[in-house]
């Protein structure tokens, strides 16, 4: 390896990696590699590559030696006069300080070895640092016009020197950082990372061959895991050289002993309490099979479970001695909807949190309110998840695996030496399910991560048309409940009643079967496909029932609205008064309330299962019965997986022949069926607007990158991350949040807007969290009525108050004034 020309440095002190804001203290340079490679050496330790985690962190801002950058921060935070240099003033943002380092380690390492071992090593630590302001770059551009342009990194890699500053900052660099460099450099580093890759490129796990795409993502996936660790070391030691007092925050260790004896306890007391119903000793041989499965090794299992089976405690029972046995981080749930991580955190708050602790045991991390495209150092950055039991949502989690930018991978790191808990893992987006798949294995295969599939409807994840592509490799014994079968026929508490039929069912039919529903059995809740039908048979049938029974569910409220309604809902139920609910399927997945009827708009047989775990869910009903209609009219043009899951349950109805249409076996056969249906659309499919060319999928972009017409001759990695990551899009979700006049959103909406600029971070960021639970997410094409009708109103960027004409105390948000609302189905 070459040496640099060693000259006369000035003192380490002297050059700049951050200015503190509140008192102009400057963070020397030198101090802050250092430190940022320590951290990142010990969380690249989780996939045991600790030595190029320590380089990456060394070398990730080289580029700030170059007396460019250093005149751009002096001028750009007050320590040099500004008008000094209109040159530097006006390239703010534009100094190039991340291709150094690059730079620096592909002339170090890329010439080593025979068969290309340090040209791929090199790549992806240079890859690396070179992205950790921008997201991963692409290593291909696939909507590239010029060829000449098509090789990203090559290109990157290739910075004249004029632009990239690599000469000037070898020799301005501080002796101890450049003898740092040298000596991992010339160390082991190579034979300890490939020794890793090397362990990805086996061609057999769990007995199942492993194809060239998954071994590519696998190599793409470990880059990745690699790029967070520095993404997470470098923001941790700038936010605390920020703010001091962070630090001593950070990393508390977990005595899991502590919780698994509180949750012991708890479910002891719990016992003693309920042990009048057959169903509670069913729901304790539940949780006792997972404590006793929680001593096994770690892998990928299912936990199969009936609705109500009480699958909150009886996973965190196994997760928190699971964590225990093997000395794990933290465990996470991952849950699909915002509207139960409340309600599922709540419940591990009173089995393990106490009155008093210094800490929170639970973090929720669900935040819709955040801008999206945030800077590292804003004040508003989104948690890393250091805590002990985390609960976020799915979408969080795929945009954690997949999404572009620095914001969302910086968590990815802690899903190793973890416990992922999905919570019904049916409800995953089809288009993700080979992503998913593969980055799952990963975690589990080589960073020590546990994860638990729980639902009542198990998708056959591990047994896709295309296993090629990716699928779960989950042993047969890593099911969390012996007998299955046993156990759905033990818990069974109603049946279902196929009322589908020819034309389908009106309004007024179906209007008239919930109230007659009602009159019979004291409570029913109808579960519809769309919005428009909530409303237009809550309209249908107001007038008709007490007014105090009547009640409207969808997510265009905010959560404190329908947290009041279900209070509210519960309560009557308990006081056994009449109950007449009309909801969006917001209720199937793990909210905790049971009515005596159900009627279901036919959909997909996991969601009927769903619905009918609201129904008779405590079996205090000798038996009760879920009806499943089919409306005459109704528009499901935009609810794609409602349509196609409609479809086949259709068919499952045609062929039951008697059976138990929530029978196990029926389940996998209605999977079978829908997989099969949606095999082309499980790899992230992507249009020609997206990529440039037809054909492509997400999935083939993070892994061979074998449609790209570049001559890539060079380069072993191929992804196109960054491409990849600015086209992904977890489960179509609302693209905007807006606080609404609900209760004391009102409040909290004149108390953003009197926060002065520049913010009081900490009031500003408080003042959102409590803004969550008064907040609606929209889709694109009601965000577009909003505005044109002047409904919503900015409070800063990325963050919208709604105006409170817009907002009904029946129905939550509105494109209309609430006074002009008529609901209407098509």
């Amino acid at each position: 390896m070459e040496t640099e020309p060693m000259i006369e440095n000035q003192p380490a002190e002297a050059y700049i990696a951050h200015v503190r804001a509140s008192d102009q203290e400057i963070q020397p340079l030198e101090d802050h590699l250092l430190e940022v490679a320590e951290i990142s050496k010990k969380l690249a330790a989780k996939i045991n590559a600790s030595e190029a985690g320590e380089l990456i962190g060394l070398l990730h801002d080289f580029g700030k030696y170059s007396t460019a950058f250093q005149d751009y921060i002096q001028t750009g935070t007050g320590l040099m006069d500004a008008d000094a240099d209109v040159e530097v003033v006006a390239s703010k943002g534009k100094i190039d300080h991340s291709t150094a380092g690059a730079q620096w380690i592909w002339e170090a390492l890329s010439q080593v070895g025979a068969n290309g071992e340090g040209k791929l090593c090199a790549q992806i630590l240079a890859l690396c640092i070179v992205s950790h302001h921008s997201g991963l770059i692409d290593c291909l551009k696939p909507d590239c016009i010029n060829p000449a342009e098509i090789n990203g990194f090559k290109k990157r890699i290739e910075k004249p020197d004029d632009d990239s500053h690599l000469a000037e900052c070898k020799q301005k660099a501080a002796a101890k950082i450049l003898d740092k460099a040298r000596q991992l450099a010339d160390t082991a580093i190579i034979p300890a990372m490939y020794k890793q890759l090397w362990r990805l490129d086996q061609p057999k796990q769990h007995e199942q061959v492993i194809s060239n795409t998954i071994k590519q993502f696998y190599f793409g996936f470990w880059t990745r895991f690699l790029f967070s660790c520095l993404i997470d070391a470098d923001r941790i030691n700038s936010s605390d050289f920020e703010n001091p007092h962070q630090a001593a925050q950070r990393n508390k260790p977990v005595s899991w002993d502590i919780a698994v004896n509180r949750l012991e306890l708890f479910l002891s007391e719990q016992q003693s309490e309920n042990d009048n119903l057959e169903i509670n000793a069913i729901r304790r041989d539940i949780s006792e099979s997972c404590k006793s499965k929680s001593q096994g090794p770690q892998g990928i299992y299912k936990l199969t479970v009936p609705t109500g089976g009480g699958k909150t405690y009886a996973s965190l029972r196994y997760a928190l001695h699971h964590a225990k046995k093997h000395g794990l981080e933290r465990i996470i749930y991952i849950i699909p909807y915002t509207s139960i991580i409340e309600q599922n955190a709540l419940a591990v708050r009173k089995a393990i949190e106490r009155v008093g602790e210094e800490y929170s045991w639970v973090l929720e991390h669900h935040s819709n309110l955040e801008p999206e495209d945030q800077t590292w150092h804003s004040k508003l950055a989104s948690e890393n998840w250091d805590a002990p039991i985390v609960m976020t949502t799915m979408v969080q989690f795929l945009e954690t695996l997949f999404s572009g930018g620095t914001r969302g991978v910086r968590r990815l790191h802690q899903l190793a030496n973890s416990v992922l808990i999905f919570d019904e893992i049916q409800t995953l987006p089809v288009n993700c399910t080979h992503l998913f798949c593969n980055a799952l294995n990963f975690l589990c295969a080589y960073a020590k991560t546990t994860a638990v599939l729980c639902t009542a409807t198990q998708p056959l994840l591990d047994k896709l048309k295309a296993p090629e592509k990716g699928q779960l490799l989950i042993p047969k014994e890593n099911e969390l409940i012996d007998d299955v079968d046993e156990l759905f026929t033990r818990l069974k508490r109603v049946n279902i009643s196929d009322k589908t039929k020819l034309g389908g069912w009106s309004e007024d039919e179906i209007a008239d079967l919930a109230l007659s529903e009602l009159d019979e059995k004291g409570s029913c809740l109808v579960i519809v496909n769309t919005k428009n039908w909530a409303q237009a048979l809550y309209l249908k049938c107001k007038g008709k029932v007490d007014k105090d029974s009547l009640f409207h569910l969808s997510t265009n409220q905010c959560s404190a609205h329908r947290n009041e309604l279900f209070d509210r809902i519960k309560w009557r139920l308990k006081e056994k008064l009449p109950v007449l609910c009309f909801s969006t399927q917001l209720v199937e997945a793990g909210v905790d309330i049971s009515l005596a009827s159900v009627i279901r708009f036919l959909a997909g047989l996991d969601s009927i299962a769903q619905a009918a775990g609201r129904c008779n869910r405590n079996g205090l009903l000798p038996t009760a019965t879920v009806h499943v209609v089919n409306p005459a009219e109704e528009n499901l043009d935009r609810l794609i997986d409602i349509k196609e899951g409609r479809k086949q349950a259709e068919r499952i109805f045609r062929d039951l022949n008697g059976k138990d249409v929530l029978d196990p076996e029926i389940m996998t056969r209605y999977f079978d069926f829908y997989f099969h249906q949606r095999t082309d659309q499980m790899a992230y499919p992507l249009t020609e607007k997206q990529v440039g060319r037809t054909g492509d999928t997400l999935l083939n972009l993070l892994s061979e990158n074998n449609l790209n017409n570049g001559k890539n001759a060079d380069m072993l990695l191929k992804q196109s991350f960054m491409t990849a990551g600015n086209v992904f899009k977890a489960i179509d979700a609302p693209t905007h949040s807006v606080i609404v006049p609900y209760g004391q959103g009102e409040n909290l909406v004149t108390e953003l807007c009197g926060i002065a600029k520049p913010f009081d971070s900490a009031r500003y960021h408080d003042c959102l969290r409590r803004a969550q639970k008064f907040s609606v997410s929209v889709f694109p094409h009601v965000w577009e009525k909003l505005c044109n009708q002047e409904a919503v109103h900015p409070i800063d960027d990325g963050v919208y108050y709604l105006d409170k004409c817009y907002y009904s105390s029946e129905f939550g948000l509105s494109t209309e004034p609430v006074g002009k609302v008529e609901a209407t189905i098509l």
